[in-house]
Order: structure tokens, then sequence, then C-alpha cells
């Protein structure tokens, strides 16, 4: 979203307006669809009543309802039953046979109606009826319309009252399709569905600028994100967004100040440490020779790796795809060729459960081929130069390095194990801070970096370094994102 300035709360606001508006909508539709509705089956009910009475006691018609005597050759078809072959019926033809009886009242006499209603493919359920001994001859009448009119046909009604003659009843202005009136009921759920559709929608894409954004975010040390990032969205995000823009700013020119001094000093410490190994090799004494010599290469040694984990936080690299598998091999290779006791240990190979046959009932296994390749995007200097700190550290240490490659669908972990050291998991986890060494430092060389290099170059791939015990000695787990 790149267009003009918006807040969430003016962006909140209109959807929560919008979505009362819709809800208003919908409730009105529907009211109003119901509405007519029921009008329209009171009127047929009501029609329906007065039907009953313009038939057994000669009252006159109801508006909307014509009543008049079959042909003879009607009548005899009617009189059989042969409802079906009466002309002007609706076609293919359904009867619907219903005998209505009026009770005798103090008086009154009572009547029989028998009713055949004829529509075309559909016969009335007459168990619909909301019908009782309590009501009335007319008032069943009524039900019966209503039940009619509640149905899209277009019936005929075939009525005789005790023995009189048979009668046609037309009276689709009151029961026939095109007098019922238009349903919005179901407009009404598809303007409630399609508003808080697109409601959320427009929710929903709102919090993906954020989800996007903080993606972003957090794939940027593993996959190279720009310098800075483009203000868009709603204002509160174009605020954070320049925030961190105004961070990352600050960082970048920090560690670059830092990179700077720290060559500047690595440079100009150059030519006063060359003077210092020419005036210490003017030395007599041997051992005040070495002495000296050992700590003027300590003292470049440090700057360096300094200089080293400082462009590590930089992240100046830029990202590709590549086998990790190959990376791992090349670089084991190099450490066996000059006869450094490390080791590559390839995983077992992963054996797959098949299915049953129709022709076998024991099940089948398959194993995954071992020259499988795993491939990632990294930064590749960066991450041998984990590895081969990591190594290094074991041959330090534990007089040997064994290593190992695991992945899974999103991670690939590359294990260092040493053989024997005398360092337990939490006491590595502890060097990992810059310049911790262990206890041994008059033993082993080194300046307290290499751990911490090796962390940020994880961290900086989605990854982390821990430790662990192995079966001969300590386990270095260096894990890293696939995607």
């Amino acid at each position: 979203m790149t267009g003009k300035l918006y807040s969430l709360r003016v962006f909140g606001t209109g959807l929560l307006v919008a979505a009362f508006f819709v809800g208003l909508a919908s409730t009105w539709l529907w009211m109003r669809s119901d509405a007519a509705w029921q009008a329209h089956l009171t009127r047929a009910e009501f029609t329906g009543g007065s039907l009953f009475h313009a038939l057994s006691a000669g009252a006159p018609e109801p508006a909307g309802v014509h009543i008049q005597p079959l042909s003879d050759a009607d009548t005899q078809l009617a009189a059989r039953g042969e409802f079906e072959q009466i002309s002007g019926i609706p076609r293919p033809p359904i009867v619907t046979n219903v005998s209505i009886l009026e009770a005798p009242s103090p008086g009154v006499s009572g009547h029989e109606l028998v009713l055949a209603v004829v529509a075309s493919e559909l016969r009335y359920p007459l168990s619909a009826l909301s019908i009782s001994n309590q009501h009335s001859a007319a008032e069943t009448l009524g039900a019966l319309t209503r039940v009619m009119a509640s149905l899209c046909s277009d019936p005929v009604i075939l009525a005789r009252v005790d023995r009189d003659d048979w009668v046609r009843v037309e009276g689709l202005d009151i029961w026939g399709c095109d007098a019922a009136p238009s349903d919005l009921r179901l407009a009404a759920i598809v303007l409630a569905f399609v508003g808080l559709g697109g409601i959320a929608t427009l929710f929903l894409n709102m919090i993906g600028l954020f989800d996007r954004f903080a993606e972003l975010l957090r794939s940027r040390r593993r996959l190279g994100g720009p310098e800075s990032y483009d203000s868009t969205g709603p204002e509160e995000l174009r605020d954070i967004v320049a925030a961190v823009n105004s961070y990352l700013e600050a960082e970048r020119e920090q560690l670059e100040k830092r990179a700077i001094v720290l060559s500047g000093v690595s440079h100009d410490l150059g030519t006063p440490a060359t003077r210092l190994r020419l005036r210490a090799a003017l030395i007599d004494d041997p051992e005040l020779r070495n002495r000296l010599e050992s700590d003027i290469d300590q003292m470049t040694g440090i700057i360096e790796s300094v200089l080293t984990f400082t462009r590590t936080e930089i992240n100046s690299e830029e990202p590709r795809q590549i086998s990790l598998t190959s990376l791992v091999e090349a670089l084991v290779a190099d450490y066996s060729d000059t006869g450094q006791p490390v080791e590559f240990r390839r995983t077992e190979r992963v054996t797959a459960k098949g299915g049953r046959s129709v022709f076998m009932s024991r099940q089948g296994h398959g194993a995954v081929p071992d020259e499988r390749r795993v491939v990632v995007t990294v930064r590749p200097v960066s991450l041998q130069r984990a590895l081969s700190n990591l190594i290094d550290n074991a041959l330090k240490y534990g007089r040997r390095a064994t290593v190992e490659l695991h992945t899974d669908a999103d991670t690939a972990t590359i294990v260092v194990e040493d053989e024997g050291s005398d360092y337990s998991p939490i006491d590595l986890e502890a060097l990992v801070s810059p310049f911790r060494r262990g206890g041994n430092t008059g033993l082993v060389h080194g300046f307290g970096l290499g751990l911490t290099i090796v962390a940020s170059i994880a961290n900086m791939h989605g990854g982390a370094l821990t430790f662990e015990h192995g079966a001969n000695g300590i386990r270095a787990r260096l894990s890293i994102q696939r995607n």
C-alpha cells in the first residue's frame, strides 16, 4: 500500500462502520422479506377461509379467486376420480386429495368438502397443515391455501361440497408463483457474507503488511536484507519502519566506525611490529627473543581477531545457494590432507516404510540414497570460517574432530565432536562470550573470540550454537535455517 497516508485508527473505525452498515442492511432485507412473506401467507390463509364459505354457503367469491363449474365431460371425469384427464390443468399433473368435514352445530348442518388440488410435479405435504380438532373447516382450508402459497406452483383446485357438482377454483393471484413476493433473505445472507468477507480481507491484508515486515526483519541477517526499508502501509507502520531504518543506520555506522578504527589500528601497528621483530632478531638471548616475538604475534593476532569478528557483524558477504554437503566434505578433506585427525562421519541411511500390496502381506522397505545433497542459501565464507573454528577447537581441546551433517525440513545442523575434552557443555556455552577462554590458556593458542564468531555466524543464518555430551566427548551443534 503506497497510497495516501492513513492511520490504523481511521482504518479500524471505517471497518467498524462498514460492518455496522452491512449488518444493518442485511437485517433490513431479511426483515422486509420475512414481513412480505408473512403478509402473503396470511392473505392466502384468509382467502382460504373465505373460499370455504363461498363454496359451502354461497358467499361471494373472495378477491383474487374465481369459481366456475366444470363442463359435462370434465364433471364425469371428476366423478370417476380421473382428475388427471380434466382439461386445462397443469401438466404433468400431480393430484393431492383432501377431505374437509364441517361438524354440525345448533341451527347449522355440517358439510363435507372434497378437494383435488392439481399441480405440476408437486404433491402438497398435508402433514405440514397446522390443524387440530379445535379448528373449523374454514380454518383447515385456510391452512391448506397457506401451504399452497408457500410453495412455488400454479395449482388448480377441483372442489365439491356434499353431493353438489364439481367446480373449478382458480386463484393464481393468491397462491400462484407470480403472486409470491421476492424472497430477499438469500440476498441478505449473500450481502452479509460478501460484506464481512470484504471487511475481513481488508483487515487480514492490513495484518499481512505487519507480518511481511516482521518476516523481512527476521530474515535480514540470514538473507542479506536491504540497508533500509520502504515506508509503506498505514501511518503506524510507517513510523515503525522509519524507527527501524534509523536504528539500522546507526548500528551500521557504529560497526563501520569500529571496523575503520580496528583496521587503522591494525595498519598502524604493522610498522612498529615490523621494527620490533627486526630489533628482536638482534637479541642474542634466544629465550628472550622468543618471548618478545610471541608477545608481538599475540598483539597482532588479537587485533586481527577483533577485526574478523567486526566484519562478521557487518554482514558484508552476499548470501548464495550452495551444497552444504560439498562444503563440509571439502573442508574436512583439507584438514585430512594436512595430516589432521578430522573425519566426516556419514549419517545412517534413512529407511522408509512402504505400503502392503495385493501380492504381498509383508510391508516393504526402501532406503534413501546416501548421495543426498543439502542445498542451502548461506554466506559460504562465513559458514566455512565458523566450521573451521569448531574443528580447530575440537583439535585443540579434544585431539580429534568428527564432523556430521543432520538435516530436516527446516534446519541443517553441523555437528563437530571432539575426543575427551575436559570441558562440559555448560562451560563451553559460557565461553561463547567475547574474550572468554578456558583454564588452559597457557597451553593452547587463541584469543577468546572463536566461539563468539561461530555463534554470531549461526545467528546470522537464523540458527544457534549449542553443546551437548557425545559418545566420545563434547558435541558442538551449529544449526542454520534451510529456507
